[in-house]
């Protein structure tokens, strides 16, 4: 199974080993950090600037018989004005300056220290903040999406789940890049940073107590091995995993995988029908984009249609899955539909897959506890 470039990020790759990382609701802490102590460097400068402009007015009680300021004793004078020392032996004895200091400098001194004193107790609340999220974030993670890689893959998947339905907060990524990292907090997603090989990686990301595991990466051994290993944590996770190769299905079913999706063989047969039909290719195309035209859906069956023909429903039937089995509308075992099945169909991309068809939202479904 020799490695094929593609943007999708390779598992193996990444030296972290399981950092979790929740999207930020704001600005870096680190980033206030830099801009407090700037304002606080500003403050400093302009103060020993202001007292140095105005020297002769001040005297200092060290210096006799001239009691002259210099810039040593601006700055001297400041640093223990603004941090509230006050030794007193630097004094302002003009009226104007006593003016300065009641009015400009004591605010600025009270700038000073809140920037100063509040930094300290950002950084030390962030942190607290962050822990306590991630703990929050950790009680929460109970039948949720595990999506392994970030590349365009894992994007659509994600995509998908999101446009029908499921919660960004219910979605975790795996993904040692940085890009990714970067790609899945714009997009709303926690990530776990490292390689999802590695059990110690996946169980960060809470896989044993997962609903749904998506593997997608640009390598079909990694694939392989991040499969078994998340068969193994979890094994009664539904795994959806994507090879590259048609050759490594097999291997990836026995790997533990519930679904495989073949990249490279799907969109190779998408060019040569779209090659033989231009007409077909573009229906084609049609189903496989979200959110226009016809869409590929499954939902449940409703108690107004039980006992009656696939090819009687308003909806076009394709497939029905009948005890954890899938028939094809046309077998002979589906030719009446029966409580607790449910339909594959085409219909409009409007209508939620989950959803019956329009204007019967209120029936009930015939499902085996109805």
């Amino acid at each position: 199974m020799p490695p094929v470039p593609d943007d999708s990020s390779d598992i193996t790759q990444g030296r972290a080993r399981g950092k979790v990382s929740l999207p930020d609701p704001g600005r870096s802490p680190w980033w206030e950090l830099g801009r407090r102590l700037l304002l606080a460097v500003v403050i400093l400068v302009g103060t020993v600037m202001l007292v140095y402009l105005d020297r002769h007015a001040y005297r200092d009680g060290n210096d006799p018989p001239y009691f002259r300021v210099d810039l040593v004793d601006s700055i001297y004078y400041t640093t223990v004005t603004l941090s509230t020392t006050g030794y007193g032996d630097i004094a302002p004895v003009a009226e104007h300056a006593r003016m300065i200091n009641a009015f400009v400098i004591t605010p600025l001194r009270i700038a000073f220290l809140v920037l100063l004193i509040g930094t300290t107790l950002e950084v030390l609340a962030s942190q607290g903040r962050e822990m306590f999220r991630v703990a929050r974030w950790r009680k929460k993670m109970s039948a949720h999406v595990v999506v392994i890689g970030y590349g365009t893959k894992g994007r659509a998947a994600v995509d998908t789940l999101v446009n029908n339905g499921t919660d960004r907060e219910s979605i975790v990524v795996v993904d040692p890049g940085p890009e990714a990292l970067q790609e899945a907090h714009a997009d709303g997603l926690a990530v776990v940073t490292g390689d999802a090989t590695r059990r110690d990686v996946l169980r960060r990301a809470g896989v044993e107590n997962a609903g749904q595991v998506i593997i997608t990466t640009n390598r079909d051994d990694s694939n392989v091995l991040a499969t078994l290993t998340v068969r193994q944590l979890n094994p009664d996770v539904w795994i959806v995993a994507a090879v590259r190769e048609q050759e490594n299905v097999a291997l990836m079913r026995q790997s533990g995988a519930n679904s495989v999706i073949t990249s490279s063989d799907a969109v190779g047969r998408l060019l040569g029908l779209s090659s033989l039909s231009p007409t077909l290719g573009s229906v084609m195309e049609d189903l496989l984009t979200y959110g226009e035209g016809l869409e590929v859906a499954e939902r449940d069956l409703l108690v107004s249609e039980v006992g009656q023909q696939p090819q009687s429903l308003p909806d076009q039937v394709i497939a029905v899955v009948r005890d954890e089995k899938v028939y094809r509308y046309f077998d002979p075992v589906v030719t009446l539909l029966a409580r607790g099945d449910r339909l594959i169909v085409v219909r409009p991309a409007k209508e939620l897959p989950w959803a019956p068809r329009p204007g019967t939202h209120d029936e009930d479904l015939a499902t085996d506890d109805a």
